[in-house]
């Protein structure tokens, strides 16, 4: 019986998949995780993305339900279409994770991010500073001689503009939330 002479890869038809088809392709996702509000729960969840070298971008977690005993955890996450599927999964399978909801999948949602910033500065970039801080609707929450604090609250892209034009007029620290989201309704 003579061999087939068939080229690797070169028919929709083979048996087996021959085409590289993993992407290299980076994607963020929102993941919404409900769990058992109890010891060692996050631990377990964030050990999970540590031990397989997965990056979080964003990290909160709450308690959402006092008599249930259940917390959500919302993780912003980073990585190829597979490596997300992988995480999703993984999740799912832990045992005090009720479900899992991938967000950025799952339709529009709404995602809002805290964050408090202090600026140092006297002249005009005080004055500059309380300018672009009505721009971006930003609240000054306490005020010195020589600093302000304001609180901002919108999408992290928000957050992340704000800081970058505070900068230059003195931004010495600031501390964020993290993304917290919910799908938005039909």
């Amino acid at each position: 019986m003579p061999a087939l002479n068939i080229k690797k890869g070169s028919t929709k038809h083979s048996a087996y998949n021959l085409r590289p088809s993993f992407s290299e392709h980076l994607e963020t996702h929102t993941l919404a995780v409900l769990v058992d509000n109890e010891a060692g729960v996050l631990a377990r969840v964030i050990g999970l993305f540590s031990g397989r070298g997965y990056n979080i971008e964003s990290l909160t977690v709450a308690e959402i339900d006092h008599e249930g005993h259940t917390s959500r955890i919302t993780i912003v996450t980073t990585g190829t279409p597979q490596v997300i599927e992988q995480i999703k999964a993984q999740l799912g399978r832990m045992v005090p994770v009720h479900e899992v909801h991938d967000l950025t999948v799952e339709g529009r949602s709404v995602e809002r991010e805290l964050a408090l910033l202090r600026v140092e500065g006297t002249g005009d970039k005080r004055v500059e500073a309380l300018r672009l801080a009505d721009i971006f609707r930003a609240q000054a929450v306490d005020s010195t001689l020589d600093s302000f604090v304001f609180q901002i609250t919108g999408t992290p892209e928000k957050v992340d503009a704000f800081a970058d034009l505070m900068r230059p007029l003195g931004l010495v620290e600031i501390a964020r939330t993290g993304v917290a989201a919910l799908s938005r309704g039909s």
